[in-house]
């Protein structure tokens, strides 16, 4: 094992360019971790408004998105130019981003490398390969890597890389990291092959050389399998809360205290309820496609929400609010969404978004990779 050295090879701040930047959740785990963003791109108006507002408002000063224009109609030397401005690039930095993933996902379009956003996945790495970064991070729905009808598109993108990089993919679930939320996504990791010779001074990578090490929690690691979770029970009653199932990983600790969330803001901020199933249906009833209600001695399912289908609060009559959600997803309250910004586009935002903790625990990983010293 390799130690991570202190002081010869510690980069105070390592820039990242940040495609498809959304509300900036992969972002804040990078900050975190002792990254930042020098360059980012969000084509929705909507998003870039959220990211902007949100990391101001985290931060303490005004942060702008970089570039709106749409990822298509930006070459290289643009984005080199704005993100650098005309001095000479880093001899370390890297790209991050996630693709839009609707037509990878089995909730989804399921369009794959022929729908819109498939092709957008195609130019990600297009502009990875033009731009040349030490390292780089591709996140998308598991269904890319997992369905047999997009792994072969999946392949063809990560082929397309080992000229220059060294790649390894895997699939994470952020309950493996902390995060009350059943979440898997694929995570592909590069890094360039002429920095990593440069930097261990050899003319071949050694076969064996481990350059990655995945981050895990041992604290968490298989959540899901490992612990004893609760079944469903009556709406309106008390169920215990079961002995030996970390704090963290139940949604119950961070959205129950209504006076607490209430208090914060976007705390009050939700959809109005009309329907009288919010009445009947069981805490931790997540059988059917919507109207999830959550348990509260549980992890949520995936934070997937749009066209007003936001999972169901476990002890009150309506769904999440606003902050609630962004809690699910370990969002810092000091980040805070635009009072302006339409709700179902806050939701759908939210939706999009790497729980941070997860990205974190990746933007660490790298961070290593990068400052570790060689064998």
């Amino acid at each position: 094992m390799r130690n991570l050295s202190s002081n010869a090879n510690s980069i105070s701040e390592i820039p990242i360019l940040s495609f498809f930047t959304g509300a900036g959740f992969l972002d804040i785990g990078f900050m975190q971790a002792g990254f930042q963003t020098i360059w980012s791109n969000e084509f929705d108006p909507h998003f870039a408004k959220g990211f902007e507002y949100g990391i101001s408002s985290m931060i303490g000063k005004h942060h702008k998105i970089t570039n709106t224009s749409s990822i298509i109609e930006l070459g290289p030397n643009q984005i080199a130019k704005e993100a650098f401005r005309n001095i000479q690039t880093p001899d370390v930095f890297g790209i991050i981003g996630g693709p839009p993933c609707p037509d990878f996902s089995v909730g989804g379009k399921n369009k794959g490398r022929t729908g819109e956003h498939g092709t957008l996945s195609k130019i990600y790495v297009d502009k990875i390969l033009d731009l040349q970064p030490t390292f780089f991070l591709f996140e998308n729905v598991k269904g890319l890597f997992r369905t047999a009808r997009h792994r072969e598109f999946f392949e063809s993108l990560r082929m397309q890389f080992a000229e220059h990089y060294l790649t390894d993919v895997r699939v994470l679930n952020s309950l493996d990291f902390g995060v009350p939320q059943d979440r898997e996504r694929v995570f592909m990791v590069g890094l360039k092959k002429k920095w990593l010779k440069k930097k261990l001074g050899v003319r071949i990578i050694p076969k064996d050389y481990c350059w990655f090490h995945w981050p895990e929690d041992r604290r968490y690691s298989g959540a899901k399998q490992r612990f004893i979770w609760p079944r469903e029970s009556p709406f309106g009653v008390n169920p215990d809360k079961p002995s030996g199932i970390p704090e963290e990983l139940m949604v119950g600790p961070i959205i129950c205290d209504l006076e607490q969330i209430a208090a914060l803001p976007n705390g009050l901020e939700g959809l109005r309820p009309v329907s009288d199933k919010y009445h009947v249906i069981q805490e931790g009833d997540v059988s059917r496609k919507s109207f999830k209600r959550l348990h509260r001695w549980r992890y949520s399912p995936t934070v997937a929400y749009g066209n007003n289908e936001v999972h169901l609060h476990p002890t009150q009559p309506r769904r999440l609010t606003v902050r609630e959600a962004l809690r699910i997803q370990s969002v810092p309250d000091t980040y805070v969404l635009p009072p302006d910004m339409p709700l179902t586009r806050k939701f759908k935002t939210i939706g999009n978004g790497v729980p941070v903790k997860l990205a974190h625990a990746m933007a660490v990983a790298i961070r290593r990779m990068i400052e570790e010293d060689p064998i």
